[in-house]
């Protein structure tokens, strides 16, 4: 099969990507053309010093150099054209009339690539852009339109006011919705009966290296946590009230942190220790000191259906897990105590101390290894196969 995927997330993005490890996987079996997302017009002029802006306006420029070709089934297109940036409006009717003409010229884009490639009867993929996918499916007419669901973006301030309108209309009108989460399949299926949860894939051959590191003399258990600290997505109060009622308990927490976890209280807590940002390869390590791994999370309309992937990360180093609970947390209710209130998670923490041993250990591991992208594409193609016969 040949596939055409859009998205949100650029080829160059500097951060883990599902779009681009599905494109990976998918191009070992399938041609795959990855359409990076238009400049658009304000982007273009305000951060015109920003390099990865100029690589773009060259390739508006000298459009014939627009393809890329990474691997043997994967290329990356930058589409020659510009977007306007079109979210401010609030009329809706002037937004869907901007949104469509930039629809249209992004398509027409396309257009050039799957030409110069030879792409016919393709599958339209569609990385969660609602706005600039809307109309692909009929400005582009592919054999097969997927949606792909990673994110709650009309929960968000950006993608909210427009957003909340327009995604179930995109979702009524995919030919085929997939989530990585339980939550986002249910939340879809309002819209689109054929939804489906394909999981998420983890590369975890950054956690096979292990390096040395020195860690901290703490007392009591080790609690931790890997990750940006955010109070977006963490609760400090949460971490706050349980370091409290567990003095004897050492409370350790690795990441870079947001100006909220910066003034935090947290800081003043004598067993709660910040360690900063450390290199991926070193992450492995640190969790191989803590005795419990938790995920303090925040619920809220962004966080409650995201598939933590750190949760897998946890499993595959074997630890015990504590997480709050949420419908996509079900998922790994086997693996991983579900707590709802600091209580909960005390007792749970306790409890994953006392009963953990190496048979544990390897069904964790055994668990979180099967959560690959070569086993997350599988059930996706599952999915296409089953919508096309």
């Amino acid at each position: 099969m040949d596939f055409v995927i859009v998205g949100l997330q650029p080829w160059d993005i500097q951060i883990g990507s599902n779009c681009k490890d599905i494109a990976k996987e998918l191009s070992k079996s399938h041609r795959v053309l990855y359409v990076n997302d238009p400049l658009s017009r304000n982007r273009a002029i305000l951060n015109r010093t920003d390099p990865k802006v100029q690589t773009r306006r060259e390739f508006l420029q000298f459009s014939t150099r627009s393809i890329q070709q990474e691997s043997n089934n994967l290329w990356v297109y930058n589409p020659d054209t510009l977007v306007e940036s079109a979210n401010f409006l609030r009329p809706h009717k002037v937004f869907r009339w901007v949104n469509y003409l930039n629809n249209q010229r992004f398509a027409k884009s396309i257009m050039k690539a799957t030409k110069a490639l030879g792409f016919q009867n393709y599958l339209l993929f569609n990385d969660n852009s609602i706005y600039l996918g809307f109309h692909l499916k009929e400005l582009l007419k592919p054999s097969k339109y997927i949606y792909y669901i990673r994110d709650n973006l009309t929960k968000m301030d950006f993608w909210k006011y427009h957003g909340e309108r327009m995604e179930p209309k995109l979702i009524e009108k995919a030919d085929l919705v997939v989530t990585n989460s339980l939550y986002y399949a249910e939340m879809a299926g309002a819209s689109n009966p054929n939804s489906h949860m394909i999981g998420q894939g983890c590369d975890f051959s950054l956690l096979t290296t292990k390096v040395e590191i020195s860690f901290p003399n703490l007392k009591g258990p080790v609690i931790g946590y890997v990750g940006f600290l955010t109070s977006a997505r963490l609760s400090i109060k949460l971490i706050h009230e349980l370091a409290n009622k567990k003095q004897d308990w050492s409370f350790v927490l690795i990441g870079p942190e947001d100006d909220d976890f910066k003034r935090s209280s947290l800081h003043s807590l004598e067993n709660v220790h910040f360690l900063g940002a450390k290199d991926v390869t070193e992450i492995s390590a640190y969790i191989d000191h803590f005795d419990v791994c938790f995920n303090p999370q925040e619920l809220n309309e962004v966080t409650i259906g995201n598939y933590p992937r750190k949760i897998d990360e946890y499993l595959f180093c074997g630890k015990p897990t504590v997480a709050t609970y949420t419908k996509a947390m079900e998922y790994f209710g086997e693996h991983v105590s579900l707590a709802k209130t600091e209580d909960e998670y005390i007792m749970m923490i306790k409890k994953e101390i006392e009963t953990n041993s190496l048979e544990k250990k390897a069904l964790r591991r055994k668990f979180a290894e099967s959560h690959s992208w070569e086993s997350s594409v599988k059930l996706l193609e599952e999915q296409i196969n089953a919508m096309i016969s």
